[in-house]
């Protein structure tokens, strides 16, 4: 099973009229049936394919790579935390009825995370129930609401939401920071994306959250967690001797590497290693970013590779964990 895919639409209305007159609006300029162009504005985003919309392309990949069932969640650039939140409304339920759409064919084997509007909890908390009721097996969220982290109170009030309702929450660094030293070699997404990860979930143990909110709480953070497994030490290390992170959490970090999990796009067996000794083979699930260019194919390839795993291990990572973490019975 694959909990870390994205779908984009083949179109969507225009959300200058639906949502409302705003810059730069993303819009899809088609250029064949299996080619088209994310623009924002005026500024082409991304080439994307098929199989981002199409449920035969994403079945067949599956097939060639062993994979029983894909959680397809929004790609980042829709979440809109920036605009009005009467705007972010209504294009998270624009984009939520199109990825029920996008799943339809395969139920059961297609499970789709809706996108709520963040910068509003209790917007957020209605769109939430009206996307369990319709069909959505989870959320997907970014890492931040500008400069509010997961530990803002609105932010927590929204995952206290989702622990109540038994939603599973996936975490996707979005919005990285920007600097001419960022700008070549993809850099945002090579060393910002990581530690935008690593940056959340420091907010969810130093911010308290994992103190205040349930451990009914399932929730997963993108790319492995970005760099939090390895420098856990030099956290742990700072929790117990600086004195503005001493007793910022009830327990030293370390105390709450159960209380969530990470994908496995780590792509190489020392790294995935890493995250096993770290948070355990229990909080590790088998993610690809499938259908973009950095994410990982065949799916589940360093699982394979990394001789380190006993049959359970494996077997929990390959799948058992993401069933857990869906809230669906093992196999």
């Amino acid at each position: 099973m694959d909990i870390h895919t994205h779908y984009v639409p083949l179109g969507w209305p225009d959300l200058a009229t639906a949502a409302g007159p705003a810059p730069d609006w993303p819009w899809l300029r088609v250029t064949s049936e299996r080619d088209a162009m994310i623009m924002v504005g005026s500024r082409e985003f991304r080439r994307i394919g098929a199989d981002c919309w199409d449920a035969d392309t994403r079945l067949a990949d599956m097939a060639a790579d062993g994979i029983d069932a894909q959680v397809i969640s929004p790609t980042p650039v829709f979440f809109h935390y920036d605009r009005p939140a009467d705007q972010a409304i209504k294009v998270a339920k624009i984009f939520n009825d199109l990825a029920l759409e996008i799943c339809a064919p395969a139920p059961g084997r297609l499970l789709p995370f809706a996108q709520v509007p963040l910068q509003d909890p209790d917007a957020a908390c209605r769109e939430l129930d009206r996307c369990l009721a319709n069909g959505h097996h989870g959320v997907e969220i970014g890492n931040h609401v500008g400069d509010r982290d997961l530990d803002d109170e609105g932010i927590v009030t929204f995952l206290q939401h989702c622990a109540d309702r038994g939603a599973p929450v996936f975490v996707h660094p979005w919005d990285m920071p920007a600097s001419p030293r960022l700008d070549r070699w993809m850099a945002q997404w090579l060393t910002g994306m990581p530690a935008e990860t690593h940056l959340s979930v420091l907010a969810l143990i130093l911010g308290g959250v994992f103190d205040r909110v349930p451990d009914t709480l399932r929730i997963c953070f993108a790319h492995g967690g970005g760099s939090f497994a390895f420098w856990l030490g030099r956290l742990e290390n700072a929790w117990h001797r600086r004195a503005d992170v001493i007793a910022t959490s009830a327990h030293p970090p370390s105390h709450y590497t159960d209380r969530f999990s990470v994908d496995s796009v780590v792509f190489e067996p020392t790294a995935l290693r890493t995250l096993v000794d770290t948070l355990g083979a229990s909080q590790v699930m088998v993610g690809s970013d499938y259908p973009y260019p950095l994410g990982e194919r065949p799916v589940g390839e360093v699982v394979h590779r990394s001789d380190f795993l006993d049959e359970a291990g494996r077997a929990a990572i390959l799948g058992g964990n993401a069933r857990r973490f869906l809230g669906l019975p093992p196999v």
